[in-house]
């Protein structure tokens, strides 16, 4: 267990969070048995964190095209491309639940073009790691090779945009220092 503080900056007790945002932190509390140390660290700035888990809901629990285990693993391949410690551990917890599979976060994470997943599923991430790293670069080929595995543009603006809002995160995360729970650890293996 880490005796680091899990943030650089305050975290509020959570007798000072505002109601809407302690009723968000005391049901994923009891649906996971702790609090992400994410959610404690970004109340630190209540409407910030509105708008942060806003955007992260609407783009993590939609339906469509992508099942919940491609966008964690969205998630897990550019945050380590990131370097973001934080969200490559969280979110491989997650990854291995949704994808029942107790061995493709950690695959995913250091090389998914060497992980057990699928050529479409390594398609995604070819281009999530575009838009992570070469934004700039990013053409109509690219597209191209997206739909040949059957992602529509729609798709593409959703591996887009998380792969995005991810960015932000892991810079965030990074910034703050933000320290993953230990509890992470084990989820999912």
């Amino acid at each position: 267990m880490s005796t680091h503080p899990i943030s650089r900056f305050p975290v509020p007790e959570l007798s000072d969070i505002p109601p809407d945002i302690l009723e968000r932190l005391l049901a994923v509390q009891e649906k996971s048995g702790f609090i992400p140390n994410v959610f404690l660290v970004l109340a630190h700035r209540p409407d910030e964190f509105r708008a942060f888990f806003a955007y992260h809901d609407a783009l993590m629990d939609k339906s469509g095209n992508l099942t919940k285990a491609e966008r964690e693993m969205i998630v897990v391949a550019t945050s380590n491309a990131n370097q973001c410690q934080y969200c490559v551990i969280a979110h491989g917890a997650i990854l291995r639940i949704r994808a029942k599979n107790p061995l493709i976060a950690d695959q995913v994470a250091v090389n998914y073009r060497k992980a057990d997943i699928t050529d479409r599923q390594k398609a995604m991430l070819d281009f999530a790691f575009k838009v992570a790293l070469e934004a700039y670069a990013v053409e109509e080929a690219d597209f191209a090779a997206l739909a040949r595995h059957g992602f529509t543009d729609e798709d593409a603006w959703d591996i887009s945009a998380i792969a995005a809002f991810f960015a932000l995160s892991n810079r965030m995360a990074n910034v703050t220092r933000m320290r993953p729970n230990a509890e992470f650890y084990t989820l999912g293996r």
